[in-house]
Formats: C-alpha cells, sequence, structure tokens
C-alpha cells in the first residue's frame, strides 16, 4: 500500500541518487536554502513560475543523460503515473510549439521553446526533517515538501499545454489537458437554467489564471499581466487585469455548490476533482477524500466565457483546503493553463510554521 511515508521514502532516494551524480559546479545551482518558517528566508522555495523564464535549479540541458533520467525519477516519484506521463507529454510540445512558431529565437537563450529548459532544485538535505523540491519550466510547476518523513505538502501543482490540442496521423489529436475541460464544461452545460446563472460568473473569460503564480492566494486576487509572472520581472506592487473583478478570488465560494448537482453531476465533479488531484501519487493525493458526500457537498464549481468547445473560458473549483484553476484563452482558445492550490497551505507554509514552533519548543 502507497502511502504518503512511502512516497516520501521514494523521494528522498530519488533526490540522493541525483545529487550524487553532480560535480560541485552542478551542486551549487541544484541545491537551496532548507525550508524555512521565515517567508524572507524561505523566499526562493515559495517562488514559482509557468512561464518560459528561469524557474531557479539546474536545467535539464546542464546535465548529462544519466543525471537527466535520474532527475526525471525523482520527478516522477512526486507524480502518479498518469500525472508523470502528462507532464512528459508536456514537456515535448515544446517541439510542437518551436514549429508552430517558426523556431523563434531569443537573444537572451540559445533556444527559446527548448523541452530541456526545466529546471529542478532541491531544498535542504534529502531524508531531513524538513526538505524539499522543486521541478519547473514552460507549463510545469511540481512543488514538494516533506516533514518528519511524510509529504507535508504537494502544491502548487501547475500543468499548462500549448498547443491544447495537437493533430496525429490518422485523424488522432493529442489533448493532454482535455479531459479536465471538458469534464468541466458537461457539468455546466447540464445545469438547469437556474443554476447556471449561479455557477457562470462572466460572460467573458479572463486572460489567465485568477491567482496567477503568486506565492500565496488571498481573497480579491484578480489576474496579472503576463509581464509581471516571469522571473525577468522587476520587483514591487503590479496592478490586476483590468475588466476582471467579476472573477476575482473570494473568500466564500462564488458558483454553483455540489449539493445543488443531480447524481450525474455529482459524479462528473469527483471525476474533475480527480483530474486535477489524481497528479499526486496515491497516498498524497487527497481525491478520495471526495468519496465522502459531506465533503463534497462544500466543493462549488464556477464558470466564466462561452461554453462553446474551442471558444475561451474559465474555471474554478474551490472549497475547504481547494481551489483549482483552469484557463484557456490564449491563442485561439488552444493554449491551456491549470494549477491546484491549497490555499491555507502552498508550499506547505502552515505545516512548516507549526512544525518550527513545535520543535523550538523541545
Amino acid at each position: 500500500m502507497t502511502t504518503s511515508e512511502t512516497v516520501a521514502a521514494a523521494m528522498a532516494d530519488a533526490a540522493a541518487a541525483w545529487l550524487d551524480t553532480l560535480d560541485d559546479d552542478r551542486l551549487a545551482t541544484a541545491r537551496g536554502d532548507g525550508p524555512s518558517g521565515d517567508s524572507r528566508s524561505d523566499a526562493e522555495r515559495r517562488r514559482w513560475f509557468y512561464t518560459p523564464t528561469d524557474h531557479g535549479g539546474l536545467t535539464l540541458h546542464a546535465q548529462t543523460p544519466v543525471q537527466q533520467q535520474r532527475a526525471m525519477r525523482l520527478v516522477a516519484s512526486g507524480l502518479s503515473e498518469a500525472g508523470y506521463a502528462t507532464v512528459a507529454t508536456v514537456m515535448g510540445l515544446e517541439n510542437v510549439l518551436d514549429r508552430a512558431q517558426d523556431w523563434p529565437t531569443r537573444p537572451h537563450r540559445e533556444r527559446f521553446r527548448d523541452p530541456a529548459l526545466y529546471h529542478l532544485r532541491i531544498f535542504g538535505d534529502p531524508g531531513a526533517r524538513t526538505w524539499g523540491w522543486r521541478f519547473g519550466g514552460h507549463h510545469v510547476s511540481v512543488n514538494a515538501l516533506v516533514v518528519d518523513g511524510r509529504v507535508a505538502a504537494a502544491t502548487p501543482c501547475f500543468l499548462g499545454a500549448n498547443p491544447a490540442t495537437t493533430p496525429l496521423l490518422g485523424g488522432g489529436v493529442t489533448r493532454p489537458l482535455g479531459p479536465t475541460e471538458d469534464l468541466a464544461r458537461e457539468i455546466v452545460r447540464g445545469l438547469p437554467p437556474e443554476l447556471a446563472g449561479v455557477a457562470v460568473l462572466s460572460a467573458g473569460a479572463p486572460p489567465d489564471l485568477v491567482t496567477a503564480n503568486r506565492p500565496l492566494v488571498a481573497p480579491g486576487d484578480r489576474p496579472l499581466p503576463t509581464s509581471a509572472i516571469r522571473r525577468e520581472s522587476p520587483p514591487g506592487p503590479v496592478d490586476p487585469v483590468e475588466g476582471t473583478e467579476a472573477v476575482a478570488l473570494t473568500g466564500a465560494p462564488r458558483g454553483v455548490p455540489a449539493s445543488a448537482l443531480d447524481d450525474r453531476g455529482r459524479d462528473l465533479l469527483r471525476r474533475l476533482l480527480s483530474a486535477y488531484l489524481d497528479r499526486a501519487p496515491a497516498g498524497v493525493s487527497p481525491a478520495a477524500r471526495y468519496d465522502d458526500d459531506a465533503a463534497l457537498d462544500e466543493v462549488h464549481l464556477a464558470w466564466a466565457g462561452s461554453l462553446e468547445a474551442g471558444e475561451p473560458h474559465y474555471h474554478r473549483l474551490q472549497g475547504p483546503r481547494l481551489l483549482l484553476e483552469w484557463d484557456n484563452t490564449q491563442d485561439g482558445a488552444d493554449h491551456a493553463h491549470s494549477v491546484w492550490r491549497d490555499p491555507e497551505n502552498d508550499f506547505g507554509v502552515d505545516l512548516l510554521d507549526d512544525h518550527h514552533r513545535a520543535f523550538a519548543h523541545r
């Protein structure tokens, strides 16, 4: 039986095996300070991105083939089989996007659409009381915190797809995140008019995720301009995108509650939750929590934009310890962003604070 403890042990083994292959120069880039309850000393670990920028850590193309394999072994330890396959597919789409964009170049980078421009960093010592790791690049951000031998946090967890739909030979298509989009649309389309009016927040969709790549989320969050979510961006306050007030994050969830759905809608909602939460391996994924009807009842689904396939749209699922967002609006609604967050414990912030306070009093 897979448990949080067995997943944490697999992570520690994989992380140590990867670090053992690195020389001093690579180690200096691959390692970061151990997790901390202090927001300033822990700022790098809590910083994350989903754009093609420097995510922090050692890139795959700076590693030998053996090192790359061990790096991906660590990534796989923090994902389910389906989650890992999806991450690998998203990374491979960089080659597809390169061709679609006519092989773009940038003066600050040898290759702009680069399937090896994914960064891995270990925070602290694998197997220590507290340690963590992060893997990120364009459209992938996987974060893990281990405390006392168990996985204490697996969010934020971001997956995107660009293109969201890719043609294959024989009339097939690749849609790495397609079920996530389809399930949400099917639920909202099946609502009676009075409930659809509650679920749909706006006729227009926001241009990106409402919470963007903020380290922590809070009521009032609205989408940020793309220029504000890149590592190269100057620090300081940034105004949110104008005209997005209707989809602003609220403390009390907006949208239609699961308690108002019929049996079919509830079944679809459970499948939609699994499409997000089962990115994590068994023992870490909280998807089974929603087998309980009372827990499911607290989840709200909100939508913005068109209900027609191929048109710009956005959805959000919100409940206790739960925030899931989807946006497919860019590049003619062929560029999907999705994220799983825990508003109370992203990066394990709350649990880490409690742990350090308890340890300090021993």
